[in-house]
């Protein structure tokens, strides 16, 4: 399983706390003390207890496609902030941060690339970017993705990682459901693979739309997937829920996804279904 030592993933583009600073990072499951290095060739999983730390996008493209292959599309695409919204503080202050602390241009990263030597059209969402919440650029972005695979004839695969709506775009930003849900069935038309692979977490709107609509669903272990999380759900029946509820393999057993892959198999995997899937 040498491909995935052959280009080390930026560690420094989140500043997640499962991924804290310095030399060592502890695990959250079984307490056990890693030294970072041995974390990177382990995928960001814990060699203990396999446990998946949250990564981000650059990541992913570091370890999941073919090294050098990755070519970003739509650029050019940066959010505004059509209402003037105000919380805690502006959203423009908040783009303004979360384009400076993840070096991102918005919380879906899109391209074309190569797995294992098929072509392929990529997307991945970043949780550090506002919670990888779905507003309208994302929405945007990933349709352009839908065209980019449809125009190429290439398939689509795309990592999860969302917190749900943008809800400082309010109702443009539920819009975006639909219109990611409408593009996906010209995909489907053109009997083009669609895979998606949710991590921890993916939630709310994206879970309600395109994150669940592949032709194949994967999960990570132990990812955290539904719609509202389980606090509110809880405190909405006054009722305890099950062990693991909403958790990947909860989902897996009641057949909300169709498979469950360790971070370590999983570009291997994807590789096998694409070649299935393509002939």
């Amino acid at each position: 399983m040498a491909w995935f030592l052959r280009k080390k993933p930026n560690i420094e583009e989140t500043q997640q706390r499962e991924l804290p600073e310095g030399l060592w990072a502890k695990c959250p499951r079984c307490n056990a003390i890693l030294y970072k290095r041995q974390l990177e060739e382990h995928l960001y999983t814990c060699p203990q207890c396999s446990y998946h730390f949250r990564i981000g996008s650059r990541q992913y493209i570091g370890f999941l496609l073919d090294e050098g292959s990755f070519e970003e599309t739509h650029t050019e695409l940066r959010s505004e902030d059509p209402l003037q919204f105000v919380d805690t503080k502006p959203y423009a202050k908040r783009l303004e941060e979360a384009y400076r602390t993840t070096g991102l241009n918005e919380a879906l990263i899109t391209g074309f690339a190569r797995l294992k030597g098929r072509p392929l059209v990529f997307g991945c969402m970043n949780f550090s970017f506002i919670g990888g919440s779905m507003g309208s650029v994302v929405g945007e972005k990933f349709r352009r993705a839908v065209v980019d695979s449809l125009t190429h004839r290439f398939p689509l695969l795309v990592v999860c990682a969302s917190g749900g709506a943008r809800m400082q775009e309010g109702a443009l930003s539920l819009m975006q459901m639909a219109k990611t849900a409408a593009a996906l069935t010209e995909l489907a038309e053109a009997r083009l693979p669609y895979i998606t692979v949710l991590t921890d977490p993916t939630t709310g709107g994206v879970t309600a739309s395109f994150a669940m609509l592949g032709d194949i669903i994967i999960a990570e272990p132990g990812a955290l997937i539904g719609f509202a999380g389980p606090r509110v759900i809880e405190q909405a029946t006054k009722r305890k829920l099950p062990e693991g509820f909403q958790r990947a393999e909860f989902l897996l057993e009641h057949g909300f996804v169709d498979c469950v892959v360790h971070r370590k198999q999983l570009r291997t995997t994807l590789a096998q279904l694409f070649d299935l899937l393509l002939g």
